[in-house]
């Protein structure tokens, strides 16, 4: 089997790529870090390339796809992603563009680019959305949002392949806040202890390959989209707003 992960630099998918090789699956490495990607190649024991390119640019973008879509890919995991606290009407709208290109429009591209390809042969799309999908962030309020069309532009795809009864798996992972550079990229400091990212990360892996579509690490966060359910509109703006502060 063969993978392609962006977002491979730290983190989240960092860690699937250091599991996955452990089950054997070459890897194709996206992200911007050409020194932290030329780390992990080491770490690795399978066959493995690496992409530097900052996926937010379209033409990036593009380029990524020609390079990669004979690959015989079998698994696309779209894990970059990056957010910013602070008021809406306050924030840079250069760095509002570039959230919306890297966490919107990239992952929308790659998915349906992969997903056409996998039709015909069978595969496994995992989306990184996160806990932010299931309520309005005040403070993070497009990041929050990205994240909500993530988790629905998924949900959405998997009802269709169960439509269409295709050998395509798809899945979307939710987790709260994970001990990676998001929080000190994002000048956030969230009130829960945040899970390891190696946790994180081979629960997803797991999880993708049973074939489960919502992926939630750790009883709080489950808990949390439950009791999402019942709150009030008011309620979970409050809860969500209390969550979490201006971090260093």
């Amino acid at each position: 089997m063969k993978a392609l992960i962006t977002g491979a630099s730290s983190g989240i998918g960092y860690e699937m790529a250091k599991y996955l090789s452990t089950k054997n699956v070459e890897l194709i490495l996206v992200g911007r870090n050409k020194e932290q990607l030329s780390k992990l190649q080491k770490e690795i024991k399978t066959k493995t390339s690496v992409i530097i390119a900052d996926i937010s640019d379209i033409k990036k973008l593009k380029e990524i796809y020609v390079l990669t879509k004979n690959e015989n890919i079998d698994i696309l995991i779209n894990n970059a992603g990056f957010g910013e606290y602070g008021y809406f009407s306050d924030m840079n709208i250069d760095i509002d563009t570039k959230m919306i290109g890297t966490n919107i429009y990239a992952l929308m591209f790659l998915t349906k680019s992969f997903l056409q390809l996998f039709e015909k042969k069978g595969g496994y799309i995992l989306n990184v959305a996160s806990s932010a999908a299931f309520a309005p962030g005040p403070m993070m309020a497009e990041y929050y949002a990205t994240k909500s069309y993530v988790y629905s532009l998924t949900e959405a795809i998997y009802y269709e392949q169960k439509q269409k009864n295709n050998n395509v798996h798809i899945s979307v992972l939710c987790p709260g806040p994970v001990n990676t550079n998001f929080n000190k990229t994002a000048k956030v400091k969230f009130n829960t202890k945040p899970m390891s990212a190696e946790y994180v990360a081979k629960y997803a892996i797991d999880q993708m390959f049973k074939n489960k579509f919502l992926i939630i690490p750790g009883t709080k966060m489950k808990a949390y989209k439950f009791l999402t359910r019942f709150l009030s509109d008011k309620a979970r703006l409050k809860l969500t707003n209390n969550s979490q502060e201006e971090g260093k």
